[in-house]
This record gives C-alpha cells, structure tokens and sequence, in this order.
C-alpha cells in the first residue's frame, strides 16, 4: 500500500519552491509535514498549512481542519471555504491580499477540538504569522479568538468590532459554518462582514512604528554676522 503523502496532493507545497513566499517558510511547512507532537498525525490524511498571497495583507485564522480539507490539504476547502470565500470577495479584498490558515494542522476526529493539539500547533502558527507579516487579522470562530486575543470577551459580544493584540489590528468574526448550519445567524454574519468591509481601510494602514529620536545638540545657535553663519549655528 503507497504511503500517504502528509503534504497533500499538490507536486509541492506552496511556498516550498516558490520564491515569492518568505525565506523560511519552506523549512516551516516540512516540518508541519513532519510533526508528531500530538496523536492527530495518526489519523490524517494530509497536514492542512495555509492558502493565498505569500504577502497578505489580511489573515484569516479559522479553528481546525474538516474532512474535505484534510483529503484535499487546503484550509477552507469545503462549504465554509466557500461561504468565506464569497465573503473575502465582498469586502473586496483580492488574492494578492488575503491569506487562510487554521489554529491546529491536522484534522481532530469527529472535528472535536483537543486543547493539547492546539498547544502543539501553537509554535507553527505563531511562525507562520510572524513570517507572513500581515497587517491585520480576522479570526474565525471563538476559538481563534480566545488562541490570539485571551482578552477579548465571548465571540457573540467581540465579533463585528475592531480590536488591538499587540499593536496589530484584530477583527473577530463567527465561524463561517455558524450561518451554514443555524440560518439565526445569517443576518448577523451578513453584519459583522459589512463591519469589517469598513474596518478595512483602518486595518490595511501600514503599521507605524516608534518616531525617531531627534539628535541633540550641545551647540546654540548663533546669530549670523555679515550673512555668514557661524560655526555654532552649522
């Protein structure tokens, strides 16, 4: 019996021969491909790592793999991914602008969340942020949320509103599942996306960072004298 390719079907991972991606970023996939810190890499059929621009401006962090990912190794793949998808093209993002991952990389049976595969992913998904750059991120989901901002209160209160984690812009959104499989929440889904349409802007401002510091002087001015400056005063 072949042996599954924990990479999923692709040649090759995205990143891993492509130039465009961070320096880095390849040797970080493999070793997602390779991870065994958890029981999850028993029971998978691929590791699920990332989707989109090697550059995003705006992340988008979900929970956890489903079935259809795990079989095809792409985050967001099934109908979730496409209700997300339509909502990304709404707000009017392009694919040079957005990338998709998930907290943990490798399907939890019975798509249960395990506390402690969350916390062996968490490394991954702290490099993978800290590689990709981007200015913003849009949690998916209460777990998300609670993973990058254990401040922020329940996601029915904080989605649909802007916050700060670190001096990045953060917007939580409920999971894209949630108005698949309870229509309630369809008109809610509909008006945190047009919160975050409007965000947007705010979140894709570059990220200043600390002004810098004016050098001082031990010299006064002086005063010119026939037009001619002085030496204090150059």
């Amino acid at each position: 019996m072949p042996r599954r390719d924990p990479l999923g079907p692709s040649e090759t991972p995205r990143g891993r021969a492509d130039p465009e991606f961070p320096v880095g970023w390849a040797e970080l996939e493999r070793e997602i491909a390779e991870c065994r810190r958890c029981p999850l890499h028993r029971s998978r059929t691929h590791v699920v790592t990332y989707r989109g621009s090697p550059r995003p401006a705006v992340l988008f962090v979900g929970e956890a793999p489903g079935a259809v990912e795990d079989r095809l190794g792409v985050p967001f793949a099934g109908r979730s991914g496409k209700r997300l998808d339509r909502a990304i093209d709404e707000i009017g993002l392009g694919p040079s602008e957005y990338g998709i991952l998930n907290l943990i990389k490798c399907r939890p049976p019975g798509n249960r969340f395990p506390i402690p595969s969350e916390r062996a992913c968490r490394p991954f998904l702290d490099r993978q942020i800290a590689l990709l750059g981007p200015r913003g991120i849009v949690t998916l989901g209460a777990r998300a949320l609670a993973a990058l901002d254990p401040g922020a209160p329940a996601v029915l209160t904080a989605a649909g509103t802007l916050r700060s984690v670190g001096g990045r812009p953060l917007f939580p959104l409920l999971h894209p599942a949630a108005p698949l499989h309870a229509p309630r929440w369809r008109e809610r889904w509909a008006r945190d996306l047009e919160a975050l349409r409007r965000a947007l802007p705010k979140m894709l401002r570059p990220r200043r960072g600390p002004a810098p510091r004016r050098a001082r002087s031990d010299h006064r001015a002086v005063p010119a004298r026939n037009g001619v400056a002085s030496p204090g005063a150059l």
